[in-house]
Formats: structure tokens, sequence, C-alpha cells
């Protein structure tokens, strides 16, 4: 790992330097993996990097770090704890043995159980646990079995998320006569998503986008700061993304193990130089920046301020998406009770699992922006 934290080093001087002095950070997060693979000493490298490396004051700003129940060791919990680490994130999936199995995530439930209270010890603010639904052989009852675990450790944050089999994976292949977009598994899906949305309302969460709920009088963390919406983000490390106003780019990325060696072994190889450019991404066009900002506020609890949009794109939504959002009401997917100027789903539209992307579709992306500089 010495040869990736080099690299990781060497990535985010470039960044920040093309960044610029006036850059700020509202929020870090450290997981599009699992960053808990790191020793307890790595740990504290990682934080050192966004830190002195990118200029993130970790102290200052929330930090979200995922984890694994296999990693969520005593001594790396500490050192989260002692860098400021506000968010813990948990990927338990399923309480249920046989479930974690089938989502190819061998784990024991005595084991998750352990790692959840070493998280409490460690005293880091805010819990979330992530569970999936529409795991092979779940039922209704062994979902709501799943979630009264969950609860029993009074999460702060739960997300719940639909179970994707994506090709070359282990799961992809372990499923392959399961595939995405049938018709009874997604029905069973839904049902699934809607007694494990009920739950938590009824033990007094809060539903606060799609997939995350948090409990009733959680003081916020301090990332509200941060819109997914207009804000940027600076992604480091192999397949990590970062969007601005109108990229988005990556380095390379990959599922198929034997992919994901020679992506690792070029990373960590690369020069300072080759991390000031951006290699794999595209261009957004003005009509997908417009779908972008609609599906990214209206599948949070709070909406879209109409005044804030037309501010950014010079028009009403109304007039960008006549269509869309006629289809929305028609459906009851919008609250005719919101206040004048904003857009906000209903309990009906929340019933149903992002119910809006499916409407706001367009047609195939244009081909990928070339490497630029």
């Amino acid at each position: 790992m010495t040869a990736y934290l080099d690299a990781l080093e060497r990535q985010a001087g470039a960044v920040r330097e093309a960044l610029g002095e006036d850059a700020r950070f509202a929020a870090a997060a450290f997981g599009g993996g699992t960053p808990t693979f790191l020793e307890a000493a790595e740990l504290e490298r990682l934080c050192d990097i966004a830190e002195k490396g990118m200029g993130a004051d970790l102290a200052a700003v929330p930090l979200s770090v995922e984890a694994s129940p296999a990693t969520a060791t005593a001594d790396r919990l500490a050192v989260l704890a002692g860098r400021g680490t506000t968010r813990l994130s948990l990927g338990v999936q399923s309480f249920v043995d046989a479930e974690a199995r089938s989502a190819v995530r061998p784990q024991r439930r005595a084991d998750v159980e352990a790692a959840l209270g070493r998280i409490r010890d460690a005293g880091i603010p805010v819990l979330n646990i992530d569970l999936i639904y529409g795991i092979d052989g779940q039922t209704e009852d062994s979902w709501r079995r799943s979630l009264d675990a969950a609860l029993a450790w009074r999460p702060e944050e739960l997300y719940l998320y639909p179970l994707y089999v994506r090709p070359l994976t282990g799961l992809g292949r372990k499923e392959a006569g399961e595939p995405e977009g049938d018709a009874e598994w997604d029905a069973r899906r839904l049902r699934l998503y809607r007694s494990g949305r009920d739950q938590l309302l009824a033990h007094g969460y809060e539903q606060v986008s799609m997939r995350m709920f948090r409990a009733r009088g959680v003081p916020a963390t301090g990332d509200e700061d941060h819109a997914c919406q207009t804000d940027g983000m600076v992604g480091l490390g192999c397949g990590a993304r970062s969007y601005t106003s109108a990229l988005h780019y990556s380095f390379d990325y990959a599922v198929d193990m034997r992919e994901i060696r020679g992506i690792i072994d070029d990373y960590v190889s690369r020069p300072a130089a080759d991390f000031a450019r951006a290699e794999h991404g595209r261009r957004m066009t003005g009509d997908e920046a417009r779908r972008r900002h609609l599906l990214q506020s209206v599948l949070q609890a709070e909406g879209m301020e109409s005044a804030g949009y037309r501010a950014r794109f010079g028009a009403d939504p109304a007039e960008d998406f006549p269509e869309e959002l006629a289809r929305f009401a028609a459906r009851g997917w919008l609250d005719p009770g919101a206040e004048p100027g904003r857009l906000r789903l209903s309990p009906r539209g929340w019933r149903t699992p992002t119910p809006s992307a499916p409407s706001c579709s367009r047609p195939p992306c244009a081909p990928p922006w070339p490497r630029t500089t």
C-alpha cells in the first residue's frame, strides 16, 4: 500500500495546484470501496495527504468514512475518530448470513454486531448502516428482520440500496440468469423498498432522499453546506469520480479483477505530471446539465426552488421540462402542497424508488470527450 499512497500523494499535489489557492472544501469522504482496508498507520497517512496535500481541514469539515465489518477494528477506528471523522458508514447489506453470502459479502452476523459495538465505543457521532434489498432469497419477513437488527443499534442514519447486478462482477457471474430489468424482480424490489421505507418511518426516521433515512432529532453534521447540484467534487485515487459544472471525469475504472490489477499498477507508476490532466470522462451538454440539476434536486426531501434553477440556467424548469413535469403531476408524484416556486415529491412519489429518472431520460450520450490537459 505504500506505493499506492505515494501515488495518491503525487496526485493530491498536482490536483491542488490545478485548483488554485482559492479552492474551499466543504466536506471530505473516504470511500468508493473500503478505505479501512488500510492499516491504522496508513489511515494516518491518508489523513495527512488530505490535509497537507489537498488543504482540507479534517477537523473543521464533515468527514465521512466507509468501512466493512471485518476492517472496522478498534485501532483503525481510533485513528479515524482522532482525525475528526463525523460519520462512519458500515456496509452491512444484510443481517441474515445466507443473504450476505448471496450478495457476495461473506460475513457472519456475530462479526457485524461486534463491529457495530466497536464503532459505538469509538464515539464517532454518526453511525450509518447500509442495507440492500432485492437479494436472491430475501423475503419481506427476512428484510424486516434485517431492519429490526439495524434499528436495535439506533443508527443516526440508514441507507436502503436496491441490489444492482452488473456484468463482469462476482455477483453478475453468479446471477447470470436474473438480469437487471426483469419485471418480476423489479416488482419484488419495489415491494421490499416500500415495506422498508414504511418500517423506518414508523420508527421515527425521516426520509432525506430516495435512499437516505435519518433519525428525527439527530443534529445536522454540517455536510448540508455541500449541494451536489451546484458544487463541484474532486476525487482522488483509482476510479474516483470528479464533477465540475461541465465535466465528469475519472481515471480508468473496471470491475474485472485482472483489469483492476492492471489499472492499479498503472496508477502507482504515474509521475506527478500525469495527474495534472483528466483522461476519461465527458463534457456535459446544456441539456444534460439541466436534467442533472432537476434529478438531483427533486430526489432530495427539500426538493428544488425554481428561482435557483432560473438563476443558474436562465429559464423556468417548466419551460425546459414541460412534458416531464406534466407526467410527474399526472402520476401524482409532485406535492401539490409545496410552497409556491418549489418542486417537491409527494408521498406517492417517495414510494416509487427513483421515479423521475426514467421520466427524465434522454437519447444515448455522445461519445466521451478526448484526452485533454
